[in-house]
């Protein structure tokens, strides 16, 4: 077990202090880190990769590839530190360990209304923001060839560079439980979260809505299928679509998503038999359209009046994206709707829990992104401001009084993804071959670039 002296972390760090932390790792051990710009983000900000160790075997690790999941970021500084404390970890593997500090810092940027507390539901929901899918960087709906994104190119590139052993992507849950995703399976891994998530006291989520037709690999572990050819709700919601998550496969990466959750709900983790699912789905799906046609009012009225609005267009991507794919959806877990629809598998209460959850997500992230179009406007022409205040409160007492979900503090959050990060590390580093994946000439032993000089 490794131990560092860090004091716990009480808040998320915004994108600044990233790379102020990173760079004040390296300068106070810079035999052990070296940090280098390996791109830059659409608006200009520079994308830094961490590394730690000098052993020929690579393992990567992604913070930040959704915008609104800022804990990957408090994890990779806490993995470097923990590194560099104890140098005899990356020693004994013969690897490095390659933290990339950010995949999408212009989003994670734009969630700085909320990042740094106080740490409420309303405030989260009327402060998020995450881009609409084609602008997501982690995804590939053009293929790796027709990647467009500089965010994604950079992924792409430093994968065919490092040819990893391990890649994780770090996620995060805004309601829900943790769980894991792998294209391999790491036997052995299910144990060793449940036993980090009882002694943090973090939800298993046992049935996620995104994982309903894959396969499992144990409690909170699921198999993610080979890339298909899919639609914008497939893409959303099963994320069985070409993603950097598959493309160093053909290198023998395994890759680990790992999703922690920032307010943990108990029914998430509840395996027994629901005593009538078909009523929940009912309420569920109805409830879903019922949802939406209120959101698609909202816009209506107040899609005439964004002409000149700042972000406008950044806003409503996403929120013509949820819009689009949640009758679709509806559908899909309506069980009195079954010609020509995907028949749901065998559903828990903790699968149940987790529909309900996600329904209410996508509602309450659509009403957040346009309550930001009227707060970005300075001014309400349309009146739809009281309404969506209203919604938000409401959908957010139901998150937090209808079905229980508790802030977890974020020193725990990250001591959560942190240690299965390690897990996966543990496990896969046994299968891993030992042989340099740089094609940087001298890399791992050069001082880097002072950011200051950058």
């Amino acid at each position: 077990m490794w131990r560092c002296a860090l004091p716990p972390l009480l808040r998320y760090p915004t994108v600044d202090e990233l790379g102020a932390r990173a760079a004040a790792l390296v300068a106070r051990r810079p035999r052990d880190a070296r940090l280098r710009r390996v791109g830059t983000s659409r608006a200009g900000t520079p994308m830094w990769l961490l590394s730690v160790g000098h052993g020929s075997r690579q393992a990567l690790v992604v913070a930040g590839p959704h915008a609104n999941e800022p804990v990957g970021g408090a994890t990779v500084l806490r993995l470097a530190e923990r590194a560099v404390a104890d140098p005899r970890f990356t020693e004994g593997a013969d690897a490095t360990l390659n933290l990339l500090l950010s995949l999408d810092p212009d989003g994670l940027r734009r969630n700085e209304g909320w990042l740094t507390g106080p740490y409420t539901l309303g405030r989260y929901f009327r402060n998020f923001f995450r881009p609409g899918f084609l602008e997501q960087p982690e995804w590939l709906p053009d293929g790796a060839a027709g990647a467009a994104l500089p965010e994604t190119r950079t992924l792409l590139d430093l994968q065919d560079e490092l040819r990893p052993f391990l890649q994780c992507s770090l996620h995060g849950v805004d309601v829900g439980g943790g769980f894991v995703e792998l294209t391999h399976d790491l036997p052995g891994l299910a144990g060793r979260v449940a036993h980090t998530a009882a002694r943090l006291g973090i939800p298993r989520e046992l049935g996620p809505y995104d994982t309903l037709y894959w396969p499992s690999l144990g409690p909170a572990v699921y198999r993610i299928p080979p890339p298909r050819i899919g639609d914008l709700a497939a893409a959303i919601t099963e994320a069985a679509v070409e993603s950097t998550w598959f493309h160093p496969y053909r290198h023998g990466t395994v890759t680990a998503v790992v999703e922690a959750p920032m307010w943990g709900v108990a029914a998430v983790e509840d395996g027994s038999p629901p005593a009538d699912a078909a009523a929940v789905l009912r309420t569920v799906s109805h409830t879903l359209r019922d949802d939406t046609r209120l959101l698609e009012v909202l816009l209506a009225r107040l899609r005439p009046h964004l002409a000149g609005t700042p972000d406008a267009a950044a806003l409503l991507a996403p929120v013509d994206d949820y819009l689009l794919v949640c009758p679709g959806l509806a559908d899909t877990w309506d069980p009195d709707i079954a010609d020509g629809i995907r028949p749901l598998p065998p559903l828990s209460t903790a699968h149940l829990a987790a529909l309900r959850i996600a329904g209410r997500r996508l509602a309450l992230r659509t009403a957040g992104l346009l309550h930001q179009l009227v707060t970005s406007a300075g001014r309400d022409p349309a009146g739809v401001l009281p309404d969506l205040d209203r919604l938000v409160e409401q959908w957010c007492a139901d998150y937090r009084d209808g079905i229980g979900a508790r802030w977890i503090p974020i020193a725990r959050q990250v001591e959560y993804q942190s240690s299965v990060v390690l897990a996966a590390f543990e496990l896969a580093v046994q299968h891993a071959p030992a042989c340099s994946r740089s094609s940087e000439s001298g890399w791992g032993s050069q001082a880097a670039v002072p950011m200051h000089l950058e």
